[in-house]
């Protein structure tokens, strides 16, 4: 058995290296946005709902109303259900928490024994800011509400776009691929505080990878005519509360936080393993 399976992650992994994931993502998207006629819209956005356990109880909008699958996907929820916790950092999104930890050397823990960069996630050399403060990876999966928000009050100062790849970001990959986070397209946003500079970056994935600013719907990422990295310099910044949109994932992917040196107190244990968390629950309860 054990043969059985090793071999199915190796043809995994072949077949993940030869397909173009980028551009694979960018017509599913095109598909997934498709709004089809009458009863076979329905049918499609109903067969997504259950066979990804969406709670459409906490919805914006009825089902009926949604008339893609990508709609559906990026909703939006309803008032109040999401309420925020009162400490200075909430979870960004609905997800699982699964590594945290503290910047040292510059380095961030992927899996135990693997580490990337925050100079290689940031695209930027200049990362001694964050160095002896926490990070904090979450990985949204379908089922998850999928729009990401301001986990402090501040101003957003600038906006990093970085093309990159599209891998999965499912267990294998992670458990898989050296340095995941740092070679899937990006989108970094740097949040000016009192207490310093919060970066919070969104991470790509196979199957769509197009991400959307939710104060700059112009950039848009995983267009074939935009490999370049961007960098939008907010003059004047633009105010978040804690809890308002920053952006949204048009499927599936991770969020990578990284806080200066004092900003947090204390994070979850790592030894609990993953975590469930909701947006604007308190980071630390």
């Amino acid at each position: 058995m054990w043969l059985i399976m090793g071999l199915k992650e190796t043809l995994i992994g072949y077949l993940l290296y030869a397909l173009p994931k980028n551009l694979v993502s960018y017509w599913l998207g095109k598909l997934m946005a498709v709004r089809l006629p009458g009863a076979l819209g329905k049918w499609s956005v109903a067969w997504f709902a259950r066979r990804y356990n969406i709670n459409l109880n906490e919805a914006e909008r009825p089902r009926e109303s949604y008339l893609c699958i990508n709609e559906l996907f990026t909703r939006k929820l309803r008032a109040g259900v999401r309420p925020l916790g009162t400490g200075a950092a909430v979870h960004p999104a609905d997800s699982e928490l699964t590594q945290r930890g503290l910047i040292k050397e510059g380095l961030l823990v992927q899996v135990k024994n693997w580490h990337y960069s925050a100079r290689e996630l940031l695209a930027d050399p200049e990362v001694a800011h964050w160095e002896g403060g926490h990070y904090l990876t979450y990985y949204l999966c379908p089922t998850d509400y999928h729009r990401v928000h301001a986990p402090v009050t501040g101003r957003v100062v600038r906006v990093t776009h970085v093309p990159g790849a599209l891998w999965p970001v499912n267990l294998w990959s992670v458990n898989s691929i050296p340095r995941l986070f740092a070679r899937n397209e990006r989108v970094i946003f740097y949040i000016e505080t009192t207490q310093g500079v919060v970066a919070a970056v969104m991470v790509g994935a196979t199957n769509v990878g197009k991400m959307t600013l939710s104060f700059a719907p112009h950039w848009t990422t995983n267009q074939l005519d935009t490999r370049q990295v961007r960098r939008l310099e907010l003059t004047p910044p633009w105010p978040v509360q804690k809890g308002d949109e920053l952006g949204v994932f048009n499927m599936g992917s991770t969020v990578v936080m990284l806080y200066p040196p004092g900003f947090l107190k204390a994070i979850p244990a790592l030894e609990q393993g993953a975590i469930p968390v909701k947006m604007g629950q308190n980071l630390v309860p």
